[in-house]
């Protein structure tokens, strides 16, 4: 597929400081999962719904702590959406390795150090958190789904860049800048008009739907 390119589309990332479109995280294009390594959607949500992520505060949070746990246990990034209260991502883990339930612990805990003493919040507090130590920030708790083939790795592709419009926060997915999809128009993947189309959201369970955010 041939696409017109994004205009200014460097510009643009530099303005809204999109934390994680790192070049040696991200795939170019739609990659095929019978590669070495599983390929895993996720859906994790903030304590409470709190309508905290795409603050700057959480977001260079975020982007740090992404960055700190790939020091010790690498991930590729394939996609990623970041909303007010959740976020949805597809991750690549090296061969042989399944450990992405101590990434995301590590990420998890490096956003709480960061910005628990701003963002605090004691009323929403439980003993059980209290006990653990998890800080008001995070529900404790992942949706994750293995991307079985390729049919299924497109479907969960499209749901995450159409998420946005899907909880009526744009009228058009090119219109939410903390997404992956912006790589992708300019990678000639989407078109920089898509609007969903064949997403093939169907009914599935992405995660969303559940109080605890997923097991």
């Amino acid at each position: 597929m041939h696409h017109k390119r994004k205009p200014s589309y460097n510009q643009l990332m530099s303005e809204i400081g999109y934390f994680l479109l790192l070049e040696d995280t991200f795939m170019p294009g739609y990659r095929r999962v019978t590669v070495a390594g599983g390929t895993y959607f996720f859906t994790v949500v903030t304590h409470r719904r709190r309508d905290i992520l795409c603050d700057n505060i959480v977001r260079h949070a975020l982007r740090e702590g992404i960055c700190h746990a790939r020091e010790s246990h690498p991930f590729q990034i394939d996609a990623w959406v970041l909303l007010p209260d959740h976020l949805h991502c597809i991750w690549t883990l090296p061969e042989c390795d399944g450990a992405f339930s101590l990434r995301w612990v590590k990420i998890k805990q490096y956003v709480t150090g960061r910005v628990e003493e701003v963002l605090h919040r004691d009323d929403l507090m439980t003993d059980s958190k209290r006990r653990r130590g998890e800080g008001s920030i995070w529900q404790r708790r992942f949706w994750e789904h293995q991307i079985r083939d390729e049919r299924d790795y497109e479907k969960h592709m499209n749901y995450i860049h159409y998420n946005p419009v899907k909880h009526g926060l744009v009228n058009q997915v090119v219109d939410w800048p903390w997404s992956t999809f912006h790589r992708y128009v300019a990678s000639g993947v989407y078109p920089e008009v898509w609007g969903g189309g064949d997403w093939v959201g169907g009914t599935g369970d992405y995660g969303e739907t559940r109080e605890n955010g997923g097991a």
